[in-house]
């Protein structure tokens, strides 16, 4: 297993748990004790988790509900898992679609495969992420045309565009899909930090035939103050391998389809 694929276990483990042993995480990776301890030394130093004697706890900018990193912070958790979740979404367009991309880093990593695969035009993106619109601004010639309609609105921290003037613009629109970014999820459903950006979220539901949600697996059980939408409105969810099992229970209890590296 590499650095960064212990490091964003360890994250995920401490963000599921709130905190959690030095001697467990040993088992749990099958790596030394001094592998660990480095392990968290790096990522206490990157503001993911807070070191304590014996292991480490969830650091506040991920234990408040309230609490909303930004989008180069987001960028670097778990980059892997995201790639691979793109790689999925990706299949599920087809040419001659109009879906919508919501704010997002995994989302914006679904941008940047569309920006260069002119296999899947023409194409009609509706988002609301100023990275994703970015990005295929710049995308290379296709077959056919990629046109790109950005909300407006008010930016988040992750540079999103939420409230009054971004739910009005998509209530004029209907797409055959949406591609969704969350914060957080469990049982009780999707959710977000941010109570503008959770309408919005809404909005781009209620302008979707079908709707997949993009949640690589250190999503599970993170809470966010404002609830988005239930577990059954979302019609697929598509994670990583590393996704608990009380998540994939849920999920089908909710009638989602779940789609995994392991399960294409």
């Amino acid at each position: 297993m590499l650095a960064s694929q212990r490091q964003d276990r360890i994250v995920a483990e401490v963000r599921g748990r709130g905190a959690v042993r030095v001697a467990d995480l040993v088992e749990l990776l099958d790596v030394s004790e001094m592998t660990v301890r480095r392990d968290i030394t790096e990522l206490d130093r990157a503001g993911l988790v807070r070191r304590v004697h014996g292991g480490a706890v969830a650091p506040d900018t991920l234990a408040r509900p309230t609490d909303e990193p930004g989008f180069e912070a987001k960028s670097a958790w778990a980059t892997a898992e995201k790639e691979s979740i793109a790689a999925l979404a990706a299949q599920e367009i087809t040419p001659g679609q109009a879906v919508a991309l919501s704010a997002g880093t995994t989302t914006h990593l679904l941008a940047q495969r569309i920006a260069a695969d002119p296999e899947l035009r023409p194409l009609t993106v509706v988002t609301n992420s100023l990275p994703v619109a970015e990005t295929l601004h710049r995308a290379a010639p296709g077959t056919g045309p990629l046109d790109v309609i950005l909300t407006g609105g008010s930016r988040t921290p992750s540079d999103g565009l939420v409230g009054p003037v971004a739910d009005a613009a998509l209530a004029t629109l209907r797409v055959d899909r949406l591609f969704l970014g969350v914060h957080g999820l469990d049982a009780s459903g999707l959710m977000t930090p941010n109570l503008a950006e959770a309408a919005t979220d809404r909005a781009l539901l209620h302008a979707a035939a079908a709707t997949t949600v993009l949640a690589d697996h250190t999503k599970w059980g993170v809470v966010g103050l404002a609830h988005i939408a239930a577990l059954d409105a979302v019609d697929t969810v598509i994670s990583d391998d590393a996704l608990p099992t009380e998540a994939r229970t849920a999920l089908a209890e909710a009638g989602c389809v779940l789609r995994t590296k392991e399960h294409q």
